[in-house]
């Protein structure tokens, strides 16, 4: 059934979206635009079954991400069970939600690592971004973070609206004591998507924004460790998206559908197991879903004929599908698609200064209202 010429090997990265239920309103989320059409989460036994049979998948290490992942009150017992089977835990949260209490119950359970993201380094524009009002609590979350023992990993989507504030988030990361800041630059799927011509920075802001991790990087030595992604429009040369369908990474929706990466579920032409139905060993090796993309039997040309295929195995589909309509196309970030002009001209829009623009639709905000309205 696979189009791979060899074996996949374990999925290696269990990605546990345990909630789309989330308090903050971000304009770049990355859940589906349609979240709130979603079906019922998985209970509790389900998820625990999930990840037994990841870990015997050969599943190592595991994210529990959202949402919101501390809306659900089960979250310890789901952290526990996955610490006893031998996972290196990770938590990605907005900090909402995680009191002292369940900050002490989740290190009694094993959680390993934390990370805690930002939307900027001023209370003005993170809660704007955010929708919120929640940068005092992301500060004092970051504290009770440290206090545990942690190590801390504080994570900013950076995008047109605060990259200019680039040198204060790394200042601000470094005054919490985190060990690690990564700078992800925005990739234009689902709300992001949606407010992409809001969203992607110049091509000026984007190249002062790397000076300036450079020169931080150079000030702060070890103190900190500064990743720094560029977006894909930037680019010439796709990335190998998520190191390729179905080779490590495995993601878990809350109502159970099995993707190869958090975004996949917008392939209409491609039906995804639901882990209700179906173990986890034979969604990874023997579903139709996982094993479609794999190899290089499916590509087209130039993906087919490129002495390169193997370094990025066409880039991402659902970049494909969004800019191109079909999922099967060159990734058109590479410059030998023959439809990279719909990413050049993505890219020039975003050169055109704010106050010259014409006709430019509000920023749409991630909430329940919203979800519903854009699958009418």
């Amino acid at each position: 059934m696979s189009n791979a010429a060899t074996p996949p090997g374990p999925p290696l990265w269990l990605l546990a979206e345990v909630t789309y239920k989330c308090p903050l309103h971000c304009v770049f989320c990355y859940n589906p635009v349609n979240y709130a059409q979603t079906g019922p989460e998985l209970s509790t036994e389900d998820w625990l079954r999930v990840l037994r049979e990841a870990r015997a998948a050969g599943s190592v290490q595991c994210g529990f991400s959202g949402g919101e992942p501390l809306v659900r009150d089960d979250l310890e017992i789901l952290v526990a069970e996955a610490h006893r089977l031998g996972f290196y835990t990770n938590l990605l949260t907005s900090g909402v939600g995680l009191t002292g209490a369940r900050a002490a119950a989740l290190k009694q359970a094993g959680l390993d690592h934390v990370q805690l993201s930002f939307q900027d380094s001023t209370k003005e524009l993170n809660d704007f971004l955010s929708h919120t009002k929640t940068f005092d609590l992301k500060r004092r979350t970051a504290d009770l973070i440290k206090s545990h023992d942690w190590p801390m990993v504080l994570n900013c989507v950076i995008h047109r609206l605060n990259i200019d504030y680039i040198e204060q988030i790394i200042d601000l990361a470094v005054e919490l004591g985190a060990e690690y800041l990564e700078l992800a630059n925005s990739q234009y799927y689902s709300w992001a998507e949606l407010n992409r011509d809001k969203l992607l920075p110049s091509r000026e802001q984007l190249e002062r924004a790397e000076r300036v991790t450079n020169a931080c990087r150079e000030k702060y030595g070890d103190k900190i460790r500064i990743i720094f992604v560029v977006p894909d429009y930037y680019e010439t040369r796709p990335k190998k998206c998520m190191n390729g369908w179905g080779n490590v990474f495995l993601t878990v929706t809350p109502d159970g559908t099995a993707l190869p990466c958090h975004t996949a579920k917008m392939i209409k032409g491609i039906t995804f197991p639901n882990v209700r139905d179906m173990g986890v060993s034979d969604i990874w090796y023997q579903s139709k879903a996982f094993n479609f993309y794999r190899g290089d039997s499916w590509m087209k040309d130039p993906c087919r004929t490129c002495p390169d295929k193997e370094k990025d195995l066409g880039g991402c589909r659902c970049q494909a599908l969004m800019l191109t309509g079909d999922a099967a196309n060159a990734d058109p970030v590479c410059d030998k698609s023959p439809m990279h002009h719909r990413v050049t001209e993505i890219v020039d829009y975003a050169q055109i200064p704010d106050a010259q623009r014409v006709n430019v639709k509000p920023l749409v905000f991630r909430d329940p209202k919203n979800s519903r309205l854009l699958t009418l």
